[in-house]
């Protein structure tokens, strides 16, 4: 197993060792031990599994008062997940970063507490796995627009299909301090 650094702080991409044959393949998706060698040292709580069809957009999301880290990957299809860091006083606030998740590549991203979080599904179909630090609670729930012309994503998409709740969320620069979490080191 490996993994990388990426530009934003704490944010990692885990790459597992994914052993096949003609049989097929295995791999271990999560190892408290292991993971935590890596600095992965958070307790998950929940795991959540979602299906989208192509052309969805789910984000950006956080929850502020209960914060999830989360350990993401996709067990069927192909995605491009994307995690903004909206931690106040983080020397990262207000950058993105994305990657293609997918079950061919069998990456991981581990993303910390703090970032909003979304994804765009680039194939038919796609199984989403989340492991989470904390439970969900809805009356818990923000976003940060997926079209924040200042984070200016991309999504890989032409004509991305959003929840009504998602179409609802403000730019990050018009999100009020106090609903945003505050970067801790």
């Amino acid at each position: 197993m490996q993994v990388f650094e990426t530009p934003l702080i704490d944010l990692l991409v885990v790459e597992p060792k994914v052993f096949g044959d003609a049989r097929g393949f295995f791999y271990e998706t999560y190892s408290k031990e292991r993971y935590q060698a890596l600095g992965i040292n958070c307790e998950f709580v929940q795991d959540n599994v979602s299906r989208s069809s192509y052309g969805v957009l789910r984000g950006l999301h956080y929850q502020l008062k209960h914060s999830q880290a989360k350990l993401v990957s996709v067990t069927r299809g192909k995605v491009f997940d994307v995690a903004v860091d909206i931690r106040r006083g983080s020397p990262t606030f207000g950058q993105w970063y994305g990657i293609e998740l997918s079950d061919e590549n069998h990456k991981q991203l581990f993303i910390p507490a703090g970032f909003a979080h979304g994804f765009s599904v680039l194939s038919e179909t796609a199984d989403f796995c989340y492991k989470c630090s904390d439970y969900y609670h809805p009356e818990d729930e923000f976003g940060v627009a997926w079209n924040d012309p200042d984070l200016a994503l991309n999504w890989q998409l032409e004509q991305p299909r959003l929840s009504n709740k998602d179409q609802l969320y403000s730019a990050l620069k018009a999100i009020p301090e106090a609903n945003l979490p505050v970067y801790k080191k």
